[in-house]
């Protein structure tokens, strides 16, 4: 059996339950290297064999998972966050099917919620906004021009943006156009939940120089919107005046 395991953001405690009883089963264990905290791997048994997926290939890994499925091993391929955002298991699952190999897909904490956690804030916020867009700006890896950054701040929705720290001043760019403003609230979150973290704040027309002045280019979330520090009216869900399948309204 085969199993797509998500590990989280960082903090080893944020792996799900589920996640860690296949972690210490595992007979064969290939991780993100480059992004999973190595402190997973002290829960894998002494004789699991461990592999690091950073200088892989994907048919590497996957022959490798291949061939231990037939040898009767349990492997898991450990992922960071959660494995279906940005984790590229469509192309595995593909050849997981083609060759007629059973596998799972175990949700983890993805670090675009953990970075709105450490920042203590709220998404999906009464009379400002209802709705999270998770995306990225084009690189090496295109963007369809229907999702381009500006066009999805338009929206005026919290915003979770991946993979983007390197190429911030674009980003902004693209986020001023988009707000048709300067001054909305962004925070960057280097990796978030580990014991490195960092937390910069700051406007759209300040953020490239406080992020440059950290020298964070990598490993980071980008948060924007009015989620961040705008006002708000409280939810209906726990007022008292408001009736629900639940509770009646006291008056």
């Amino acid at each position: 059996m085969f199993y797509f395991v998500g590990a989280g953001p960082g903090d080893l405690d944020l792996i799900t339950i589920k996640g860690r009883r296949l972690l210490e089963s595992a007979d064969i264990v290939i991780f993100t290297g480059s992004l999973v905290s190595s402190g997973h791997l002290d829960f894998c048994k002494s004789d699991c064999e461990k592999y690091s997926s950073a200088d892989m290939t994907l048919e590497e890994v996957m022959n490798l998972s291949i061939n231990g499925i037939k040898e009767g091993k349990m492997v898991v391929r450990l992922h960071t966050g959660d494995p279906s955002i940005y984790g590229a298991i469509k192309e595995q699952m593909d050849i997981l099917d083609k060759n007629d190999i059973d596998y799972e897909v175990i949700p983890g904490v993805s670090s675009f919620t953990a970075a709105c956690s450490v920042v203590k804030k709220e998404f999906t916020i009464p009379n400002l906004t209802q709705t999270v867009i998770i995306t990225r700006i084009e690189g090496r890896t295109p963007v369809p021009e229907e999702e381009d950054i500006e066009k999805l701040a338009r929206h005026k929705a919290s915003m979770a943006i991946f993979l983007s720290v390197g190429s911030l001043d674009r980003v902004v760019e693209k986020l001023i156009r988009g707000y048709g403003s300067d001054d909305i609230d962004i925070a960057i979150i280097y990796k978030a939940t580990w014991p490195d973290q960092k937390i910069i704040k700051g406007k759209l027309n300040n953020i490239v120089e406080k992020v440059e002045k950290e020298g964070i280019k990598n490993f980071a979330q980008i948060l924007v919107g009015k989620f961040l520090e705008g006002e708000y009216d409280r939810s209906l869900l726990y007022d008292p005046e408001f009736s629900h399948g639940f509770r009646k309204a006291e008056k």
